[in-house]
């Protein structure tokens, strides 16, 4: 039915379509408002895991996970985690993977650390600008590929791999060319055969480090996106227009009502 008032005419809608509105309505609003609570759980669980690694990190180091207990690190229990190392480096087998720091761009250094009973970790031993990068570069193609003499202590914070690459970029195994600190990749390129699935970064925060001290260890920047409080706004802001919609909706019916039976 329309009706014409004042020059302007007005048009109620059937019941079919009104069915299908309040229908689509009331989806929105029931999936907007799910969304927006599930961002503030996650928010709160963020949180937590923020204070959790905070607590971690200035734990005292433990030692290293062995091998039999590989299958149990998680991102949950071990990121983060201050541990401890001994072995001998395998110098020849270090790879430059890109980086970029406080200090600017260039490199970290990889080196496999072979432990006493024959199992790798792969050590982050800092980062080396790009001016280094060469000087770094011919060190490790001139090293022997076994085994260094020395025993050494290594001290720092436990890491989950980087798998696939970084910077918008694959890793190249074959060139050498390294973007992310892929543990399983770099192992299988430099003949690992029993590597740990995560790798160390030297030094723990705060440590004392020389100011031209390369590779410089102690540069782990632990920062977690926390941007769950504006998606949650977002979504409950989604579900409050879908109301205000359906109140508009709900009056311009009531006029065209009142208007048809004038």
């Amino acid at each position: 039915m329309t009706v014409e008032t004042s020059g302007a005419r007005k048009r109620t809608r059937s019941t079919f379509t009104k069915a299908v509105l309040a229908l689509a309505g009331i989806a929105l609003f029931i999936s907007f408002l799910s969304l927006g609570t599930w961002q503030v759980q996650r928010r709160a669980w963020k949180l937590d895991l923020i204070e959790r690694i905070d607590q971690r990190v200035h734990a005292q180091p433990v030692a290293v996970p062995s091998p039999a207990d590989w299958p149990r690190v998680s991102k949950e229990t071990h990121e983060y985690l201050p541990v401890s190392a001994q072995g001998q480096w395998l110098e020849g087998r270090s790879v430059l993977t890109q980086a970029v720091s406080e200090l600017g761009a260039g490199f970290w250094l990889l080196t496999p650390l072979q432990q006493a009973d024959g199992s790798h970790v792969l050590v982050n031993r800092g980062f080396v600008p790009t001016a280094e990068r060469k000087a770094f570069a011919d060190r490790i193609a001139a090293a022997a590929p076994g085994a260094a003499a020395e025993t050494v202590a290594v001290t720092g914070l436990l890491r989950l791999s980087e798998p696939k690459g970084g910077f918008m970029r694959e890793n190249a195994a074959a060139e050498d060319r390294w973007h992310s600190r892929d543990v399983a990749a770099i192992a299988a390129a430099k003949g690992l055969a029993q590597a740990a699935p995560f790798f160390i970064d030297q030094g723990l925060p705060g440590q004392a480090v020389a100011e031209n001290q390369w590779p410089r260890p102690g540069m782990t920047v632990i920062q977690f996106s926390n941007t769950h409080a504006v998606y949650a706004l977002t979504w409950y802001g989604l579900a409050l227009m879908v109301l205000l919609a359906a109140w508009l909706v709900v009056r311009h019916e009531r006029r065209a009502r009142e208007d048809a039976a004038a």
